[in-house]
């Protein structure tokens, strides 16, 4: 759906680095949603913190990601590298969960 928004209804209001960086946005967004519909069937304490550090990393990464795409202030792009931890340590998260299963 946001990527729909991006394409469509953000077209001619945003530049092209705007656009890139809600595409970025969507992108990232869109794979860790699929991540987040597996962590529950490694049912672990990993898995759980993997979960979390996904919600946390798209909230962070995708979100100010957003933000910055529909003109926020740049100081709000300090979140994104925190979001880009976050799902990477929850990539991590999720191996440790994987193999333990």
């Amino acid at each position: 759906m946001l990527g729909a928004f991006g394409a469509h209804a953000l077209k001619t209001r945003l530049d092209g680095e705007a656009l890139s960086v809600w595409q970025t946005a969507v992108q990232y967004h869109f794979w860790h949603a699929l991540a987040l519909l597996a962590t529950p069937r490694l049912a672990s304490v990993w898995a759980k913190a993997a979960g979390w550090l996904f919600v946390a990393g798209v909230l962070a990464f995708s979100g100010s990601l957003y933000a910055l795409a529909l003109g926020a202030p740049h100081a709000l792009g300090m979140v994104t590298p925190l979001g880009g931890l976050a799902l990477i340590l929850g990539w991590l998260a999720f191996a440790v969960a994987a193999i333990r299963a």
